[in-house]
């Protein structure tokens, strides 16, 4: 159950990192939306493949 629980918290975590991404392009801060970009699909990939 905690195993699930932390993967449940990694795809959150990267799904607010994607509002970020859409919130930094939209004040014209593409550096920081490519770091949150990355930021982000790291954390679903480590919460799909740690489901």
């Amino acid at each position: 159950m905690t195993e699930n629980m932390i993967a449940m918290v990694m795809v959150f975590v990267g799904l607010f990192l994607i509002g970020g991404v859409f919130s930094l392009a939209r004040q014209g801060l593409k550096i920081g939306a490519v770091v949150c970009a990355v930021g982000a699909a790291m954390a679903i990939t480590a919460g799909v493949m740690w489901w």
